[in-house]
């Protein structure tokens, strides 16, 4: 997947056979009832990202959405604007040459649909995909992106890993995530077995080790007054950040200067590309964040 290109002209179409201004709800945005197939784990053996002539060195970057009922909201503010500001933002500022996207909506132990995962595209289909997930909007607080991560890590397949030896990029938002051990969330054995339909005997300590191999793992809380979840900052140490609930039209800022980081770039240099308005949010989020460069390639 991945070939074409992402343009204004097609977001634009796009945006309006869907209707989607600003008063639209949720449930006119998202119209899904059920989970799509296309998008159910137990029916994907591989995600592929692949190099095309499109874009012969394609990145793939993973963007995972907690869409339990307290984060619907985040899903419609990325369908609505953020998505299309991401994608101008990264050809514009040449952050990433060839952005292969994948969309991620992830939620709680106890949902009918913890995890659904689209295609790698780097085209409007990005849009389309992320439009027929199915926002869920339940959940007790157990929300688990762990199921992302063994995802990420056991049925993808990338060039960029592959052929090049360098990493690409998960983003997981929302807000307090629990990673806690199985014993302390349920039957987490059980969870994977429904998800996957595979026995799975790794902690999430090993999943999150076995996904680094292919992905740098970033997590961006949405503070809702509870802060960081500590288990989630000990899993993923440096490579944590937070915003506030009414800072979310600088995710798409965050994300690329993460990225552009990542490829050796300073906080100064990140800092200098976006508006006096957004540069103390990002500065602020980024500013813990300890990551190194992957000029020479993968570094363990």
């Amino acid at each position: 997947m991945g070939r074409g290109s992402y343009t204004a002209a097609d977001w634009n179409k796009l945006r309006n056979s869907r209707n989607l201004n600003n008063a639209a709800s949720e449930t006119e945005i998202f119209r899904k009832t059920s989970c799509d197939q296309r998008f159910d784990p137990k029916f994907i053996q591989t995600r592929e990202a692949r190099d095309s002539d499109d874009h012969p060195e394609s990145l793939p970057i993973i963007l995972g959405l907690d869409v339990t009922g307290s984060m619907g909201y985040l899903a419609k503010k990325v369908a609505q604007e953020s998505l299309n500001e991401t994608m101008m933002k990264l050809y514009s500022t040449n952050a990433v040459k060839d952005p292969a996207l994948m969309f991620a909506a992830y939620g709680d132990i106890d949902d009918a649909s913890p995890l659904q995962v689209t295609q790698f595209e780097s085209d409007i289909r990005i849009a389309e995909q992320l439009l027929d997930l199915w926002l869920e909007n339940a959940g007790s607080g157990r929300v688990v992106p762990n199921l992302l991560w063994y995802f990420a890590a056991k049925h993808t397949s990338l060039d960029n890993y592959e052929k090049r030896k360098k990493k690409g990029f998960i983003f997981t938002i929302g807000d307090v995530a629990d990673c806690r051990k199985e014993g302390e969330v349920g039957n987490l054995p059980a969870l994977y077995h429904r998800v996957f339909g595979e026995t799975v005997n790794m902690s999430v300590n090993e999943i999150v080790k076995e996904a680094g191999k292919k992905f740098e793992i970033f997590h961006l809380f949405l503070d809702d007054g509870f802060g960081k979840a500590k288990n989630i900052v000990n899993l993923l140490p440096g490579h944590t950040m937070v915003i506030r609930t009414d800072e979310i039209d600088a995710i798409p800022e965050i994300i690329i200067s993460a990225i552009q980081m990542t490829g050796g770039m300073t906080l100064e240099d990140t800092l200098k590309q976006w508006s006096d308005a957004k540069i103390p949010v990002v500065k602020r989020a980024l500013s813990e964040l300890t990551v190194k460069s992957q000029k020479k390639g993968l570094f363990f």
